[in-house]
């Protein structure tokens, strides 16, 4: 059975009539006003899962490094591809039963792919505890979402640990699942959610098992990669529109382009870079990751200190950004639409 929607208009209203696009604009209506609930499963839990399973049969039972690099291949291939094609074949399957179901399912996978409402939550989190004084839990806070090591950190260091993290974060965990779903729109026998979960898969693996040391070496060189070349789009056009929204582009490129890629991350670099010349800040320095200490690059020049207001001016930037690109998402969508009809 369908359902449909009776308005006093006399419209009946069915999934296909609304569209990807309002299923966009709802799933991140969703994920501004509520963060991904605690006690829900969510599908991210369920890619760490799997991956996680799959790592400890590799490494006990592959010990030579050329079979376990094959191995990151195909654990990278079947957890990337396979995410994407179990989301497109639910969706499919939901459909066939309750047209109304799988709309309703499709809202809320696409909005756990974005992490902004988290991310915002986590880092609000820190900058309070700031505020009151209290050293103790802004370290503690801190320390849920970064990799460094939090217990020495002093006031000035959590501040720069704390940008530094959404400015990463913020490209990897809100504008690129952005981008992706987007993607989607224009791909209509594909959709968004297929190609937000899959790119959400391959940042998981990056972040599980994408290290330069043992015993994952081998096994995550190509979940590293892979993720790398998934985010390299949308981490340029986050830069780019970055630039454009600051009203100082030249200035704000080319800062970007001569620090960006001092960093080892073809990325991060760039995605710390443009908020620090935008926010007229410096990020990178000496971190301590485990003990050990590394020194990443400078990004951006000293002109102020970094406080809660600039954070909260780089909170509003990525908003600002997403609700252009989402805006321009949908616009295109429909515009697509009208081409097809014709």
């Amino acid at each position: 059975m369908i359902l449909d929607f009776n308005f006093d208009l006399g419209l009946m209203v069915t999934p296909e009539q609304l569209g990807a696009e309002t299923v966009l604009l709802l799933a991140a209506l969703l994920d501004y006003l509520i963060a991904d609930p605690d006690r829900w499963l969510h599908p991210v839990q369920v890619m760490g899962w799997i991956i996680a399973r799959l790592t400890q049969i590799i490494l006990r039972t592959l010990p030579n490094p050329r079979q376990r690099r094959y191995a990151g291949i195909g654990l990278g291939l079947l957890v990337i591809l396979g995410t994407g094609l179990a989301s497109w074949f639910l969706l499919w399957g939901l459909e066939q039963w309750h047209s109304w179901l799988s709309w309703m399912v499709e809202v809320i996978l696409l909005a756990s792919g974005f992490a902004g409402r988290s991310l915002y939550q986590a880092t609000n989190k820190v900058l309070k505890a700031l505020q009151q004084g209290e050293m103790a839990s802004a370290r503690n806070a801190l320390s849920q979402f970064v990799g460094r090591d939090t217990e020495e950190l002093d006031e000035p260091a959590i501040l720069r640990a704390t940008l530094e993290s959404w400015a990463e974060n913020s490209v990897d965990g809100v504008m690129a699942p952005l981008f992706y779903a987007i993607l989607g729109l224009w791909l209509p026998w594909v959709g968004p959610v297929p190609l937000v979960l899959s790119y959400k898969a391959a940042s998981t693996l990056d972040s599980m098992i994408g290290y330069l040391r043992e015993p994952y070496r081998d096994l995550g060189w190509f979940s590293a990669r892979f993720e790398d070349y998934l985010t390299w789009w949308p981490c340029r056009l986050t830069v780019l529109t970055l630039a454009l929204l600051s009203g100082k582009p030249r200035r704000v490129l080319a800062i970007c382009r001569r620090d960006g890629p001092q960093d080892p991350s073809p990325n991060s670099g760039w995605s710390e870079a443009v908020y620090a010349a935008i926010l007229g800040v410096q990020l990178g320095g000496e971190n301590s990751y485990q003990g050990v200490k590394r020194i990443k690059p400078l990004l951006g020049e000293p002109d102020f200190p970094i406080t809660v207001d600039k954070i909260q001016a780089a909170i509003a930037l990525t908003r600002l950004c997403f609700l252009l690109w989402l805006v321009i998402g949908v616009v295109s969508g429909y515009c697509l639409k009208l081409i097809y009809l014709v």
